[in-house]
Formats: structure tokens, C-alpha cells, sequence
């Protein structure tokens, strides 16, 4: 077993501030005497592919540096392999990317030297992961914050074209998105419910912000072995409107039209014809029925 650190930087995070700060970064790092081997991905999912050879080569101390994508592909990276080692490894975040959301629940600070001084004090949480199936392939995805369908789905797939705004690209892609999404029509069964009908989005969370800082769901607990499921329901464009503020401060799962639920296991259906799209940690991963289970206290996180 290694002691040494494996770095992985994805030099398109933070509209490519991962590449101009590494650097920087690589000496901080050195001065804060860190033993570490580095690599920067060349494509996308890239990543899975490094952390997966380096767990191989027995390397259980991983550094991130990117945004919520990166950190997704090495959760997807770790639970893909499932190494018999696997309650050893540890994953640290020096966060450089657009909504940078994951980190936000345990305040891990977007100054890369702060960052680092929490990785060096190897502060960890066991967190619960969700697993996603989609029912007509083959496919799994493993997710660390948040999963969705609808209209979540419908912004992400349209953010990249507002990536230069930063953080503000999920909610400039929300507002623009509102006028041309129909919402989808869904059956989701979990427990002893059923609901069914048009909805502007079903969220799935594990932690507690998404879309740039927006808090979606309630009472997020990320090692409580449940997800926290919105059903947002027939809201319209002009409350929504008046309710901005509460989408980043949480009052907009109060409203009536909002409702939230607990539950380790979903599946979801699509009732109508339209592509929904559904996403993961900000990740478009493909569309139509799907299930969804929880893995409790599955990925261990180095936090503040």
C-alpha cells in the first residue's frame, strides 16, 4: 500500500482555472510537504480510468482537483472497481469548478491552500452514495450529491453554453430554460407511495446544495442511509419568479406545490414520449425509466 498521494487535475475545470492554477497548487503541495504523483485527464471520464489504474498500483490517497464532474467520475472510478481495500481509500477535493456544489456541504474552502491544510488533516466522513440504473441498458451510475429528472435534466443539458458566468451558469440556464421545458410526466414508486402525474422536476439528493448553491431538497442527511426526494409540482413561472431567494436558502421546498419525501430505494417511470433527461452531479447520463437505491456510508471523503 502506497502512502504517497495520487493527484488527478481535470485542466477544463473552473473554465479551465485548473490548469492555469496547478502551478501554484504543485507548490503548495511541496510546501506543505505532501509526497504525491500527479496526472492531468486528456478526455472526458478520463479520470475513472486514472483512479481505477492507480487503486491497481496500491494507491489508497486521492486528490481531486476540479469541479462536481470530477469528483463524480472519481466516486464512479472507486465503486465501479469496488477493490477489496476499499474502506482504506480516501478522496480530497481542492475544488476548482463551475457550481463547485459537493464541497458546499462540508465547507471545504475554495482556497486551494486551505483546501490542501484539510486534506493534510485527513478529517474524514463516510458518506452514502446513490446508485442509478437506467431500465432498458445495461448502464449504472453511481452519484455523491444529487440526482434528477425533469427539468434539471433540461438545464443541464443546456449549461455548457453558460460556463464563462461561473456559478451563476446553472441559474442563467434555469431562468432561460423555464419558458421552452414542458414538464414531464412521471410515475415514481417508492415505499408505500405512488406518484403520478406532470411534474416540473423530481429531484433525488444525498447532500444538501446543486445548481450553483440552490438548496432543493429537505432535512439533507448524507450518512442517514436516505434520499431526500422533491416532487415539484404544478409550479408556475410567476412563483417561481417571486420565489428566487428560497431557492438558495431552501424556503422554495415549503411551498404547497412542493413535496418531500425519505426513501432508500426509487423507480421511476416515464409516461410520455418526450426525451427527459436525467442527470447526476450535474452529468447528463441518459434518459427514460430508471431505478435508484442507496449504498450507505459507501465512499470515504476527507472534509473541514
Amino acid at each position: 500500500m502506497s502512502t504517497k498521494w495520487f493527484i488527478v487535475i481535470n485542466p477544463t475545470s473552473g473554465n479551465g482555472a485548473s490548469k492555469k492554477k496547478w502551478p501554484a497548487i504543485f507548490s503548495e503541495l511541496n510546501h506543505q510537504n505532501f509526497e504525491f504523483d500527479f496526472v492531468f485527464t486528456e478526455y472526458e471520464r478520463h479520470s475513472i480510468k486514472l483512479v481505477q489504474n492507480a487503486i491497481k498500483q496500491g494507491f489508497t490517497k486521492f486528490i481531486c482537483v476540479g469541479g462536481d464532474g470530477t469528483i463524480h467520475n472519481f466516486v464512479n472510478a472507486v465503486l465501479g472497481l469496488n477493490p477489496l481495500n476499499i474502506k482504506d481509500i480516501k478522496i480530497g477535493i481542492i475544488p476548482i469548478g463551475t457550481g463547485n456544489d459537493w464541497v458546499k456541504t462540508y465547507n471545504i474552502s475554495k482556497d486551494f491552500k486551505e483546501a490542501i491544510k484539510i486534506i493534510k488533516a485527513e478529517k474524514t466522513i463516510i458518506q452514502d452514495i446513490g446508485k442509478l440504473q437506467i431500465t432498458d441498458s445495461s448502464k449504472e451510475v453511481y452519484f455523491n450529491n444529487l440526482a434528477g429528472i425533469g427539468f434539471d435534466g433540461y438545464v443541464v443539458n443546456k449549461v455548457h453554453k453558460y460556463k464563462n458566468l461561473g456559478f451563476l451558469a446553472y441559474f442563467t440556464g434555469a431562468i432561460v430554460s423555464l419558458t421552452s421545458y414542458k414538464k414531464s410526466n412521471l410515475e415514481v414508486t417508492f415505499n408505500n407511495t405512488i406518484l403520478k402525474g406532470k411534474t416540473l422536476m423530481l429531484l433525488i439528493g444525498i447532500c444538501k446544495y446543486s445548481g450553483g448553491g440552490m438548496q432543493l431538497t429537505q432535512n439533507s442527511n448524507a450518512t442517514d442511509g436516505l434520499f431526500d426526494i422533491t416532487f415539484v409540482d404544478n409550479i408556475t413561472l410567476l412563483t417561481l419568479l417571486r420565489n428566487l431567494r428560497g431557492l438558495f436558502n431552501g424556503n422554495i421546498t415549503t411551498l404547497n406545490c412542493v413535496k418531500n419525501y425519505k426513501s432508500a430505494t426509487i423507480k421511476i417511470t416515464v409516461l410520455d414520449t418526450q426525451e427527459t433527461y436525467i442527470q447526476a452531479d450535474g452529468e447528463i447520463i441518459g434518459s427514460g425509466n430508471f431505478t435508484v437505491s442507496i449504498l450507505p456510508k459507501a465512499i470515504q471523503f476527507i472534509v473541514a
